[in-house]
């Protein structure tokens, strides 16, 4: 009999893994792959805005130019760093999968001529970003993203891939949970956080808990108030922060560590108790005053 409900659950199981496999075969289009990228490319385009202090210009309707290729435009003139849009853009296109190899290029509206360009192999070393530093001045563009690469076009079959993997860790775990009682004495392992005033930080799942109330982090502000937490009550240099958080993957900083600083600081200023200076020429320091 209890071999019997084995079976049972686990042919159960493989059907799941069968039938979710088909599906996600059967969602492998274009279409959908082209609605995935102009997400991710809306949401490059208003993170670049918010980097350079934007946070009510509109961002046009992203168009499909090719199979490979797609345009983002604005409804403002603006001016920004390019390095900002190197970091937003890889920030986005690794963490979805979508590519290793891409083009950006930045077209002036008025003339269509390539005010800035840059090009990710995949490789750092290979990868070519050039003049990231100057400022574009305010203009109308339009930012076109160009897949080079072929590893786009198997990012369905990867996310295929993975899912069933996951599904047979998930079909082996059930089997171990119904093959074995629970013991009694079982404890239940709370999620590990930092203490910091009255908030609790959770630095694996990108947040700030104060009481009931949850605010989330981005990647990029979680990292930095992780270094924060780990040196509190003492000064962390600019040049440490820059570092550990961006030029160790490979990105121009620019103004992006005092952007994401100030994003901290509202967040944190709901406790008094808890301040992020600046020290000027140096670098930052979290404090907890008593």
């Amino acid at each position: 009999m209890i071999k019997s409900r084995k079976f049972n659950i686990i042919a159960g199981l493989i059907s799941l893994i069968l039938m979710l496999a088909v599906l996600a075969a059967f969602l492998n289009t274009e279409d959908n792959f082209s609605e995935r990228v102009k997400i991710v490319l809306r949401d490059v385009g208003n993170q670049l805005l918010l980097s350079e202090g934007d946070s009510t210009s509109l961002i046009k309707p992203v168009l499909k130019l090719s199979e490979s290729k797609y345009q983002m435009s604005f409804d403002k003139s603006f001016g920004f760093k390019p390095g900002n849009l190197v970091e937003h853009s890889k920030d986005a296109l690794l963490e979805t999968g979508f590519a290793k190899e891409y083009i950006v290029e930045v077209i002036q509206c008025k003339d269509g001529e390539v005010a800035h360009s840059f090009e990710i192999k995949g490789e750092k070393e290979k990868d070519i970003v050039a003049c990231s530093a100057r400022e574009l001045p305010s203009d109308c563009y339009h930012i076109v993203l160009n897949f080079t690469g072929k590893d786009h076009k198997s990012s369905f079959l990867n996310y295929t891939i993975a899912l069933m993997v996951l599904l047979l860790f998930v079909a082996y775990f059930g089997w171990k949970l119904v093959s074995e009682k629970p013991s009694p004495a079982a404890e239940i392992k709370e999620d590990e956080f930092s203490a910091l005033g009255s908030f609790q930080f959770y630095p694996d799942q990108n947040k700030l808990v104060k009481q009931s109330f949850e605010i989330g982090l981005s990647r990029k502000e979680c990292e930095l108030l992780s270094i924060l937490v780990e040196n509190l009550n003492q000064v962390v240099k600019r040049d440490e922060l820059s570092k550990k958080v961006w030029e160790d993957n490979g990105v121009i900083v620019g103004r992006s560590l005092d952007t994401y600083i100030s994003k901290l600081r509202k967040k944190l200023k709901e406790d008094e108790s808890v301040s992020l200076t600046n020290i000027h020429g140096v670098g930052y320091k979290l404090e907890i005053k008593n």
